[in-house]
């Protein structure tokens, strides 16, 4: 039995214009990248339901809320490395959150930051998403799946403090 397994997707690491250290799944045009290893994703098969649907007349009716994610593409979708019990230190307020994401994104779809219930940033595919130039104190921040300028999902909004340093603006 023949498998077909897909090509394996390139991601760079450069610096931008800038000096953030950015990463893309294209190399930069007139910037030195380099490749970055990723580890093999991990691939579960499809699993059959333990126990058959019940009748849609016993179904009681789902509110909004849940009615939003039944049928959901991806059974995990949430938000890494941000830390909830304390603040978040980024000195120049940019720093990487990543994506939590099972199965792994469907080729179609891309992945786009809500920082403060507004979107963020340009979607990408990459599970790696960079937040630039943030203003310290607290915000909320979540990720959304993209079907073209669709979302298609949303994960949940994790609330953040960013501490970062104040430089006082001398005044001559």
């Amino acid at each position: 039995m023949a498998v077909a397994l897909p090509a394996a997707a390139h991601i760079y690491k450069y610096t931008d214009a800038n000096g953030n250290t950015a990463y893309s799944n294209q190399p930069p045009d007139g910037t030195a990248a380099q490749t970055v290893e990723l580890p093999p994703l991990n691939s579960v098969g499809l699993q059959q339901p333990a126990a058959p649907a019940a009748p849609a007349a016993a179904t009681p009716v789902a509110s909004k809320a849940t009615s939003a994610n039944d049928g959901a593409l991806y059974s995990t979708l949430e938000l890494t490395d941000i830390p909830t019990q304390e603040a978040l230190r980024a000195n120049n307020g940019t720093f990487t959150v990543g994506v939590k994401l099972e199965p792994r994104l469907q080729r179609q779809h891309l992945l786009r930051l809500v920082l403060d219930g507004v979107p963020y940033g340009q979607p990408s595919n990459v599970p790696r998403l960079q937040l630039v130039n943030i203003d310290r104190g607290d915000h909320t921040l979540g990720v959304q799946v993209l079907a073209g300028d669709q979302v298609v999902q949303q994960s949940p909004i994790v609330p953040f403090t960013l501490q970062r340093v104040h430089k006082p603006v001398s005044h001559p």
